[in-house]
């Protein structure tokens, strides 16, 4: 029998979850705690060296000693430290903009309601029925093309994109970090943004004081840089740290800025999207600015700590969002939607039932002649001749006795092999039902 479960518990995709469902990271947790590593490890040597500084100047009580690294610098590093790997942290521990996936591909009116140019269909993931690749939608007056994902069977929405390591659609797709170990998307590029943002100045920051604490100290030795550098190795050794990383983070906060600034998504960039068509997104610079910085950050689609009904393969599910929808055995309740479901005794469809052609009924209803009870009976099917009082028809699965009862294969076999000679032809053969 299926069982309740949260949400996060079964979700298909490559997610890890702390907290309870809480937190959401990606499925690499080695790339997070380096990254962690490669900020903390510096930051913590050079505040060892700036309080290691004012202790020896407190003790030894020296006007000429350098006082270029004292309490502010240590206090300031202190909290660049804090905020960025605050901010690595809400990067990469938030719902990206996760699109939650449907359980069944579009319906027929969906699918056939679009206007679109484009002849490739999908036909692999949903072979009973055929929908079109693209289909186009109106964005502020563009017409923007939108793709159907074949795993999460839904268009997706404009700008959203599957990435192929989380295994997920998220809205407004920048790109898949694996030094935060997240997607980048609506609900977390603006703290991606501050991160890398106040990397780039912990690097410049300390590269700074890192060469003041070298050229006063090289007052000690007659102005020679070269005898600074050799007893200031600490120093020496994060000036070429943080040179380094400069240019990569210090590369990184420039791009993106330029992205702000056009409004676009590091994939809609690399895709060369708008180098031939305009931007349908562009606001111009003051309001893209706005948009990323000072606008209120959508809610997730997807509740992780929600009730959901896990999948059973023996037995079908029912869910009542909107009215009762038998489900068959090969068409599982949908895990990832974050609906309660219930599931009551009296519910339960038997597997006999569920492989029953229901596609008469209407006709059941307008036969004539039809007996009252096997009319109102919704599983009903028409027989050639009036059944009597004890006739049961039979098929490869179950007997259907007058009266609406169905009797099982195994229990009843003796029970149908008398009953079928009462649908027996003059020539011997069966009558179909």
């Amino acid at each position: 029998m299926p069982r309740l479960r949260r949400l996060y518990q079964v979700w298909k995709g490559n997610n890890r979850f702390w907290c309870g469902g809480r937190l959401i990271f990606g499925p690499d947790g080695a790339s997070l705690s380096l990254s962690m590593l490669l900020i903390a490890g510096p930051s913590i040597a050079f505040c060892s060296q700036v309080l290691a500084k004012i202790l020896n100047h407190e003790m030894t009580d020296d006007d000429n000693q350098n006082r270029i690294l004292g309490s502010p610098v240590l206090i300031v590093t202190a909290l660049l430290t804090v905020a960025d790997l605050a901010f690595l942290l809400l990067t990469s521990s938030r719902d990206p903009g996760i699109v939650p996936r449907n359980a069944r591909p579009p319906d027929s009116d969906e699918a056939f309601d679009v206007t679109t140019p484009s002849m490739e269909w999908v036909s692999a993931a949903t072979p009973h029925l055929q929908l079109p690749r693209t289909k186009d939608v109106n964005v502020d007056g563009f017409t923007v093309r939108v793709k159907f994902c074949d795993t999460c069977l839904l268009y997706r929405p404009p700008r959203a994109s599957h990435c192929s390591i989380c295994n997920n659609c998220v809205q407004k797709f920048d790109h898949h970090c694996p030094w935060v170990d997240q997607c980048i998307g609506v609900r977390n590029y603006r703290f991606f943004f501050l991160f890398i943002s106040s990397s780039t100045f912990l690097c410049i920051y300390v590269f700074t004081f890192s060469w003041l604490n070298i050229l006063i100290e090289g007052k000690r030795y007659h102005n020679s840089v070269w005898k600074s550098m050799r007893s200031e190795v600490l120093s020496l050794v994060l000036i070429v740290y943080t040179f380094i990383a400069i240019w990569f983070v210090g590369g990184l906060t420039a791009f993106h800025v330029y992205l702000i600034s056009t409004n676009q998504t590091t994939y809609e960039n690399f895709r060369y999207c708008y180098d031939k068509k305009e931007n349908p997104y562009n606001k111009g610079l003051l309001k893209n600015f706005k948009d990323v910085f000072f606008s209120k950050i959508p809610p997730s689609l997807n509740d992780f700590r929600s009730w959901v009904l896990e999948d059973s393969p023996e037995a079908s599910s029912i869910s009542w969002n909107s009215g009762i929808n038998i489900v068959g055995s090969k068409e599982k309740i949908d895990l990832e939607m974050g609906n309660m479901t219930e599931l009551s005794s009296n519910m339960q469809i038997t597997n006999t039932m569920q492989d029953l052609d229901c596609t008469a009924i209407d006709d059941n209803v307008q036969e004539k002649g039809r007996h009252e009870d096997v009319a109102s009976y919704p599983f009903a099917f028409p027989v050639v001749q009036e059944p009597t009082e004890q006739a049961s028809t039979c098929n490869n699965q179950t007997c259907i006795r007058a009266d609406g009862m169905i009797m099982d294969e195994m229990s009843d076999e003796e029970s149908c092999l008398n009953d079928i000679s009462t649908h027996v032809d003059d020539d011997g053969h069966l009558l179909e039902t």
